[in-house]
């Protein structure tokens, strides 16, 4: 569970936004979203590869 503490007078679009914030960084849309619709392993697999390969490329133009 998220707790935001929020101070005496603080604003409440401060607040909203704290809260915003943390429940990004848990990630539970992220795994919502993954969860949706199911890839088959060997989809992953290849997706995971073909990541791979074009971060390889991205660091190797960087040199």
């Amino acid at each position: 569970m998220i707790i935001v503490p929020v101070k005496e007078g603080e604003n409440i679009e401060r607040a909203l936004k704290k809260f915003k914030r943390k429940y990004e960084r848990t990630g539970v849309i992220k795994e919502l979203r993954r969860r949706q619709q199911y890839d088959k392993p060997s989809v992953v697999k290849r997706l995971k590869m073909e990541h791979a390969i074009y971060v390889q490329k991205l660091r190797r133009e960087e040199e």
